[in-house]
């Protein structure tokens, strides 16, 4: 009998898993979408010298710490999207559009002209003097760029507010398509081009962000479900109050995305001090974890737009077994992915680069990356259990409008403990001692986040019985 109150009770969560994939995949292959991009990049440029890991890690290191500012902002966009779907207020989704777009494009021009400030900084920042001279070029191309993806943010977040995910998506995979393309034939000089090496996938990503923009705007305009939203966008006013929503939720967003990314970008960094061979094999290992990373944001965006939802509908009770069964589905990811990474951890590093070149000091250097990238992914295995839980738990929270304590979280967890711990256990273990610190503050980050999830659920509940 109690098997069966078992089974009955597990299937009340199981039964969401697919309407929570049909939210999630959708995202996670757009974002994978980016995430191979980076990989193809990365492919391309690793094959011509393995020190271009180093400086288009460093270079992207550096852009992302000022994007993940901004798409932790738009983030702000889809719960309110979401309650007012959930509320049935069809005039509230036009006006959070409209204003979301406005201050995107706003934010989107601040971060492209910070982007330019960046050169400096990277020549201060005890790198590689050959990782240096590469990178630098690199970020000031790829930095105008963040306008274009601000614009898209928006469009994107207003779109997973709606529960159609799918529209970024196919924009996102075709851009991703012409990246792919236009970084293959600059970086080896294809179809009559001079080789570029690493300039040649800068200028592929900022031709490609700028393209998505007007794909994805196509779909919104003549797609049935989306078109009612998008005409006359003239009429809808900016709005006070919806601006000051926006600002509310947006900019401690806004600061969890530079805690969160920062943090990765600090730890290239630290890994880049202690010399190439560190900051190439910590690449391949972020490169690996940044692929399911992407897997678990697509779970992060299904939980806050299912959760607002309900916000929306005052439904907590049926909340609460939503977000569980959300939770519940990404744990079984995880535990998928820390064994894909910690089995085939010898095989991974042969995607980045090869071990024998003609020119015996490169070889000598492949291997000396390929022997730490080795013990790094079993590290990057075991991170997928927290990275995930923290991931989705913040979306939880994001979907009740909930962005104050997070922030404050992950603050302490990532730079008050988890970066100093990277640094101190650098000194001892290495680039080791930098993931051990990371593993710590994404453990205690999950830890504390669901603390708080089930705080708010309980209070909630009680609330509204």
């Amino acid at each position: 009998m109690q098997t069966f109150n078992n089974r009955v009770m597990f299937k009340q969560y199981t039964k969401e898993f697919k309407y929570n994939l049909k939210l999630a995949v959708p995202v996670m292959l757009g974002y994978l979408g980016h995430v191979f991009v980076g990989l193809t990049d990365n492919i391309f440029v690793g094959k011509i010298n393995p020190i271009n890991l180093a400086a288009i890690s460093l270079a992207n290191s550096a852009i992302f710490f000022i994007m993940s500012f901004g798409i932790g902002f738009s983030y702000a966009i889809t719960p309110l999207i979401s309650e007012a779907v959930g509320a049935n207020k069809s005039g509230r989704i036009r006006r959070v559009m409209f204003n979301g777009l406005f201050l995107n494009t706003i934010l989107g021009l601040v971060m492209a002209g910070l982007s330019f400030l960046l050169p400096p900084l990277l020549r201060m920042a005890h790198q590689s003097p050959e990782v240096i001279t590469l990178a630098i070029p690199y970020v000031r191309i790829v930095g105008i760029s963040l306008l274009f993806v601000m614009i898209f943010q928006a469009l994107k977040q207003f779109s997973d507010g709606l529960g159609l995910t799918t529209y970024p998506m196919i924009a996102t995979l075709i851009a991703n398509l012409i990246n792919i393309f236009l970084s293959y034939i600059l970086v080896f000089g294809k179809l009559g081009f001079e080789p570029m090496g690493i300039y040649g996938a800068a200028y592929g990503t900022l031709i490609a962000r700028f393209i998505t923009i007007f794909i994805l705007w196509f779909f919104l305009k003549y797609m049935s479900e989306t078109q009612v939203y998008m005409k006359s966008l003239g009429m809808y006013l900016l709005s006070n109050p919806i601006i000051r929503k926006i600002l509310y939720l947006g900019i401690p967003s806004g600061f969890q995305g530079i805690f969160e990314m920062g943090i990765f970008s600090a730890t290239v960094w630290l890994a880049g001090t202690l010399g190439a061979v560190s900051q190439a094999a910590n690449q391949i290992a972020q490169q690996m974890a940044s692929m399911t990373f992407m897997v678990f944001i697509g779970f992060g965006v299904a939980a806050t737009i299912r959760i607002g939802n309900q916000k929306g509908r005052k439904d907590f009770n049926e909340m609460k077994r939503i977000a569980t069964s959300v939770f519940l589905q990404v744990f079984l990811f995880e535990l998928i992915f820390t064994f894909l990474l910690i089995v085939f951890r010898y095989q991974i590093p042969y995607i980045f680069m090869d071990l024998d070149y003609s020119d015996p000091e490169k070889s000598q250097v492949a291997h000396e990356i390929y022997n730490l990238a080795v013990k790094l992914l079993i590290i990057a295995g075991i991170f997928q259990i927290p990275d995930g839980f923290q991931v989705v738990f913040q979306g939880a929270l994001r979907g009740l409008q909930d962005v104050i304590y997070p922030f404050f979280i992950t603050l302490v967890s990532y730079w008050i403990i988890g970066f100093p711990l990277s640094y101190f256990l650098s000194k001892i273990y290495g680039t080791i001692g930098i993931w051990i610190g990371l593993l710590t503050g994404l453990s205690l980050a999950a830890l504390l986040l669901f603390f708080r999830f089930r705080y708010l659920s309980r209070k909630l509940i009680l609330k509204h019985r």
